[in-house]
């Protein structure tokens, strides 16, 4: 089979496409043919090994882990001996290491749920990793019906999870995003759109209940300076400027005024949680939410998918459709 290894840090030049065997499954585990997966932040930062940080964990010079992607959608094809819940031929979805493959073995009491009904492999393989940060980002800052809810970078993947997440438990959203992208997030359910090449959210009139901010760019002050009393500011992303720290910066100084002001400053890092990826999956089926898919590229695309989200500036979601 093939699939997409990273034996070394850089850009996507550093990434190969290579032959291996299928891996046969653990006693509890299943063999899943992929058939689609997605393109996520943080498969660019595994790539670059930026920021610094990041290779206490996976690597001082050369990365631990070489397998790449984490979210994919495909078909049972082999399951191991004390397997219960799945069985060949059963259509699944989920967040594991290695997944821009043709293969991936998944432990059965893992993040794998089984695909709904009418959802396309394309849609289910966009969803775990952003939808899961939209999800408990929402649920961090508190949401409920009847909240004004700003979502900034609303038309990116986690983005636009979040502003049709926050319209079906019943708030007030207005989406934060570029003039290209107007008509996307209003399709998603926005109430308002705020397009940040025309205007500063924050020096608008509007007070928000919850801010989720998927961007991370702009000072503490100028978002709390939006928030209505009480409100939330929730932050699950921060710029990659900082190369030793990257994101983690921004985060270490929103807890830092959390702290010191006592404001309500949240900051979120997605949990692989077998449970919120069923409460997504269900809201998939039912047409709560949708994925926005900005395009489909194939394995062999890996490198420049990679490259591309790295810029920040995609529509939605990048899928690798397999052959």
């Amino acid at each position: 089979m093939k699939a997409i290894i990273c034996e070394k840090y850089g850009q996507p030049e550093v990434l190969r496409m290579v032959d291996v065997d299928p891996p046969p499954p653990n006693d509890d585990e299943v063999l899943v043919r992929v058939h689609a997966a997605s393109v996520n932040p943080q498969d660019w930062h595994l790539m670059t090994g930026l920021p610094y940080f990041m290779r206490a964990m996976n690597g001082l010079r050369t990365p631990k882990v070489r397998e790449v992607g984490t979210d994919y959608a495909g078909v049972v094809e082999s399951v191991g001996a004390a397997v219960t819940r799945f069985q060949p031929g059963d259509e699944v979805f989920g967040v594991r290491n290695g997944a821009f493959a043709e293969r991936i073995r998944a432990g059965e009491s893992g993040a794998i749920v089984p695909m709904p009904a009418g959802v396309s492999f394309e849609d289910a393989a966009c969803l775990p990793v952003a939808g899961l940060t939209a999800l408990q980002g929402l649920r961090a800052g508190g949401l409920t019906g009847g909240q004004n809810v700003l979502v900034i970078g609303a038309s990116g993947g986690v983005g636009s999870y979040a502003v049709q997440i926050a319209v079906a438990a019943g708030a007030r959203v207005t989406g934060v995003c570029s003039t290209g992208n107007l008509d996307l997030v209003r399709s998603l359910g926005a109430d308002q759109v705020v397009d940040y090449t025309q205007q500063d959210f924050a020096r608008q009139p509007d007070r928000y209940d919850l801010i989720l901010d998927n961007v991370g760019t702009r000072s503490i002050a100028d978002r709390r300076r939006v928030l209505a009393d009480g409100g939330t500011l929730v932050s699950v992303s921060g710029p990659k400027t900082n190369r030793l720290l990257g994101p983690a910066a921004a985060t270490m100084r929103l807890v830092a005024v959390a702290k010191v002001t006592g404001a309500r400053l949240r900051w979120v890092l997605a949990k692989v949680d077998r449970d919120d990826l069923g409460t997504l999956a269900d809201m998939l089926a039912s047409g709560q939410i949708r994925s926005v898919v900005d395009r489909s590229m194939a394995l062999a695309d890996v490198p420049q998918a990679i490259g591309l989200v790295g810029t920040g500036h995609t529509r939605g979601k990048l899928v690798i459709k397999m052959s």
